[in-house]
Order: structure tokens, then sequence, then C-alpha cells
């Protein structure tokens, strides 16, 4: 006879897994036989480089690996971010006190909540945003206080527009440029507008940096640590998963303040003991080899973003062209709220997008469009829509 099991109570407030709804409702449209083009979710769809694919294959018969890693991960590997950092942005880390290796960046971006926040404090977060920030805060017991992204401000938080009680309580708050889903970019002063707001209110800045190296039109995305203080009041969180295509080897970073990092580490050491040391001498050997493969996925994903926003306006549909990141955020069209919008698009034209609610109320109004398929599928997705018809 069964045992009746109780959920504890933090589990009964967990968000709605969002992705995982998503992924769900496209797989079983392609299980029908139907030509699904999947443009929903943020899955790379290129290999990740043959020089780190072959580095791991190397690694693994190190009979070093096949011991438990260092809990807090081998020296090599955060050596190799933080000579990244000051190549690519002037940034100069402690290795030893200032990077945590990260299962993902997802991984941290959930950890950080459980390690600022008690029951009762708030967490200002982007609307929209990324879902599982909140899935952190759930699991913390603590508040979220939302700061709408919209469109006349550039999609940028407006710090005057937080209420005064919500601020009294904040202790954390998220920012993610170039950003995911509006694909967004900030400019060094918002950074520095940043930093004094986090000084002024004593609130911890957490920056996801997950799209930091995909920039359009010969523009580098910036780095939340350029800017002068910043490590004095957060963190940013990097991950190889987009740079160089490594979604599935789960290898990121938390880099900035000491006493964050630190407890980042402490509580990782109660729930893993590092990754694998093979992946972290190929994710060395990414970070510090030859970036040209970096410099190409970008003109990919650029290529691809105008072969879209051109056959889209070839249709009708008109959008201002994504800076950074591999998303594009479209307005849906005039009768249809977001959800509505994305399953017409399933059920008429075999097509998953992502519907901008499933971000945050402010998301509603706009689709979610990832550039993660070939220019011909991406311009075959387009044409599909402009059959529908609604944009004319």
């Amino acid at each position: 006879m069964s045992i009746h099991i109780q959920p504890a109570d933090r589990m009964n407030g967990l968000p709605e897994q969002f992705f995982a709804a998503l992924v769900g409702r496209a797989n079983a449209r392609a299980a029908t036989g139907r030509d699904v083009i999947n443009l929903g979710q943020g899955n790379p769809d290129l290999p990740t480089p043959a020089h780190i694919v072959d580095k791991l294959k190397e690694a693994a018969e190190n009979p070093l690996y096949h011991k438990y890693p260092p809990f807090r991960g081998f020296p090599f590997l955060k050596e190799a971010v933080a000579k990244r950092y000051m190549e690519d942005y002037g940034v100069e880390l402690d290795p030893a006190t200032e990077v945590a290796i990260l299962f993902g960046g997802k991984t941290g971006l959930v950890e950080i909540s459980q390690c600022l926040l008690n029951p009762g404090d708030v967490c200002l977060v982007p609307d929209p945003g990324y879902p599982d920030y909140w899935s952190g805060v759930a699991l913390a017991g603590a508040r979220m206080s939302q700061m709408p992204l919209l469109a006349r401000n550039g999609f940028l938080p407006d710090y005057e527009a937080i209420p005064a009680e919500d601020l009294a309580r904040a202790k954390l708050m998220f920012l993610n440029y170039p950003n995911n889903p509006t694909s967004a970019v900030a400019s060094p002063e918002f950074y520095a507008d940043t930093v004094r707001f986090a000084e002024r209110h004593g609130v911890v800045v957490a920056s996801d940096f997950a799209y930091g190296a995909i920039g359009f039109d010969g523009r580098r995305p910036v780095s939340f640590l350029e800017t002068p203080g910043a490590k004095e009041v957060g963190i940013e969180f990097y991950t190889l998963s987009k740079t160089y295509n490594m979604a599935g080897w789960r290898v990121g970073f938390a880099l900035g303040n000491s006493k964050i990092i630190e407890l980042l580490n402490l509580i990782q050491d109660h729930y893993y003991c590092s990754l694998f040391g093979g992946i972290q001498e190929a994710a060395a050997l990414a970070l510090t080899g030859p970036q040209r493969a970096v410099a190409d996925l970008v003109s990919v994903y650029e290529r691809r973003r105008d072969a879209l926003y051109d056959a889209l306006a070839s249709h009708g549909w008109q959008a201002q062209r994504p800076e950074g990141s591999f998303f594009c955020w479209l307005p849906v069209p005039e009768g249809h709220d977001s959800a509505s919008f994305a399953n017409l698009l399933l059920e008429q034209a075999d097509i998953v997008v992502a519907p901008g609610i499933g971000f945050g109320a402010h998301g509603e109004g706009y689709v979610r469009l990832g550039l993660l398929a070939p220019e011909a599928r991406l311009r075959e997705a387009a044409d599909r829509i402009g059959h529908l018809g609604l944009f004319r």
C-alpha cells in the first residue's frame, strides 16, 4: 500500500516551466507528421567548434578527470574566463575569489536568490524577462517587483518608476542585456546609472550576460562589469552556451563581487562536485584558443536576421531589427494577443513562436522568434506567415 506523498510548500509555489510547455506543444505538432519550423526556443542549432570537441575527446582519456574534480572547479578554467574578460572587456578578475564555475548560467540565476533573499524580501525583475529568474525568487520565498521594459524606454527599466515600498525591501535586481526576449542592448550610461541606483538603495545587481558575444552592425555589447564600481554592487553571469554553441555542455560562470561569489560557491558545495574535468579543459580552450568561430557565429546570426526581416517586410510585417542576442521581438497583428497569434501560427502555418505573455505581463502584444534555423528556413517561415494575410 503506497503512502501519501505531500510536496513541500516551496514546490507548490514554483511558476510553470514556460519553455517545457512550449517544447511539448511543438513536439506534439511535429509528431503528427507536420513540417514544423520551431523558432520558439533559445537552443543553438549549430555545432560546437571542432577544436573544442577534439579537446574534450583528448581530455576524456586523462585518468585525473575520472576522479572527483575539486568542489569549486579547476583553477585553470577560472583563469581562462578571467583572461577572456580582460581581453574582451578590459575587466580584471581574481580567478580565486571573483570567479565561480556553474552548471550552466541558469543554475546560478536560480541560486543567487537562495543566497541573498529571505521570505518577505523583494527582488526587482525585468518584465518581460527570463522566467527562471522567477523560479529562484519563488524557492527563496521572496516577492518579485516587476520593472516594465517598454519600447518607449528602449526596453530599459525606469528606476524612478519603482514603488517606494518595494525599494525599501529590495535586496536583489536582475538585468539582462543583450536582452531576452526583447533583443535590446544596454549602454555604458545605463550601467553607470545602475551602479548609482544600487549604491543608493543597497540592491545587489545580477547581470545576466548570456548573449554578451552577440552584437550586430559592428557593435560589441557592453559588460556590466566594465562600469566603474560594478564589482562593489554586483556580479555578472556568463555562459559558453551561446558564445561557443555549447548549450549541452552546461558551462557557466558567476563573476564579480567576491562576497557574492563566495556565497554561490558555498551553496554549490552542498549541491554539486563541479563539472567533469574533461569538460573544464575543453571549456578553457574555448575561452583561450582562437576566437574566429565566435566572430563567424555572430556573422551567421546577422545574415539570418537580415534575411528574416527582409522577408517579413515584404509581407508587411514591420519591426525594429535586433541589435543583439539571437532573438527577434515582433509585435502581433491587430486583433490578436500574443497567445492567440502564437496558436494561429502553429495551427495554420506550422510555426512555433514564443508568446510574449510567457515572459511577463508587459510581454503582451509581442512574440519572440529565434534566429536558430538556416536562412532559407527563416524565409520559408516568413512566407508561410505572409500567406495568412495578416499584415496587409
